[in-house]
């Protein structure tokens, strides 16, 4: 296969792919069963895919005040990417089986390491298994290569920034969360039920057909630009309960041509933890 993919990849096309250099993770996680990614990597999955834990690979330590999935050290992050075969130039998918949810993740945290040939497989492994192909139960022997990280800061930005811009009409902070828990209702996760005040809610199930698949670009693309008002898609900030399925809006708004998005990583979980930040219930 020619070319490189740095949004989605379909099923078919990462079947038709015989490049042994390209690299699959999975990335399957329950947030109230955390055996449940490995436990499922180990009944089958796509062949040749490694397994990536949201909690032990693709984040952080906890403070307490950092949110429930801080960032990863970048430089611990690229040494496990590295030593599982991850370089310059490899492509990467990432895939799960929530639509996207935990894979796009990492599809972010490698574009934040400055690696751009990473894609996510549209519809999981559901799309992969439904169409007939096989998976394995095989552990695959990879080779250890260097990753050098190309660190992009200017991706995400922190809880300070996002305080000291809430009464700036420019920004745009869209929150990814379900309705219920941005109003502040059937909060089960964190402390504290609520939103950031002045954010919008963009359910990130919201970018999905009812196939599973992401929607069309150019319905994406309408969509977001109602939501952004038509605005610079550099001043959109995303966040979510924990800085998860923030990403798989900023993932949609790439797929509809809004590029440059961030990412507030520590969302809503870190934001509460500090009871001096302002907070508001209800539609927003």
């Amino acid at each position: 296969m020619n070319g490189t993919f740095g949004t989605l990849i379909s099923a078919a096309e990462l079947a038709d792919q015989a490049d042994a250099n390209w690299r699959l993770f999975d990335c399957r996680f329950d947030l109230r069963n955390r055996r449940y990614g490995r436990d499922a990597y180990a009944s089958g999955h796509l062949p040749g895919a490694v397994y990536l834990d949201l909690e032990e690979d693709l984040s952080g330590p906890l403070s307490g005040l950092n949110g429930r999935h801080p960032l990863p050290d970048p430089q611990l992050l690229a040494a496990k990417l590295g030593s599982l075969g991850v370089t310059t130039g490899t492509q990467v998918v990432a895939y799960d089986d929530a639509g996207g949810m935990f894979a796009a993740r990492l599809w972010w945290l490698l574009r934040w390491l400055g690696h751009p040939t990473v894609a996510l497989l549209d519809g999981g492994i559901q799309a992969w298994a439904s169409s007939g192909r096989a998976l394995s139960q095989d552990v695959p022997a990879l080779t250890a290569r260097v990753f050098s990280p190309r660190l992009q800061p200017a991706l995400h930005v922190d809880a300070t920034y996002v305080h000291g811009h809430l009464d700036d009409p420019a920004l745009c902070l869209i929150d990814a969360r379900a309705p219920d828990r941005f109003r502040g209702e059937n909060e089960t996760l964190d402390p504290v039920g609520g939103h950031i005040p002045g954010a919008i809610n963009r359910f990130f199930r919201d970018n999905l057909g009812p196939d599973g698949l992401f929607k069309p670009a150019a319905q994406l693309q309408e969509e977001f630009g109602t939501l952004i008002k038509g605005g610079d898609a550099h001043r959109v900030i995303h966040q979510c309960g924990s800085g998860v399925t923030a990403c798989h809006n900023i993932l949609a708004m790439e797929v509809a041509g809004l590029t440059d998005s961030r990412l507030y990583a520590g969302s809503w979980s870190e934001w509460c933890a500090d009871p001096a930040r302002p907070v508001a219930t209800g539609p927003g």
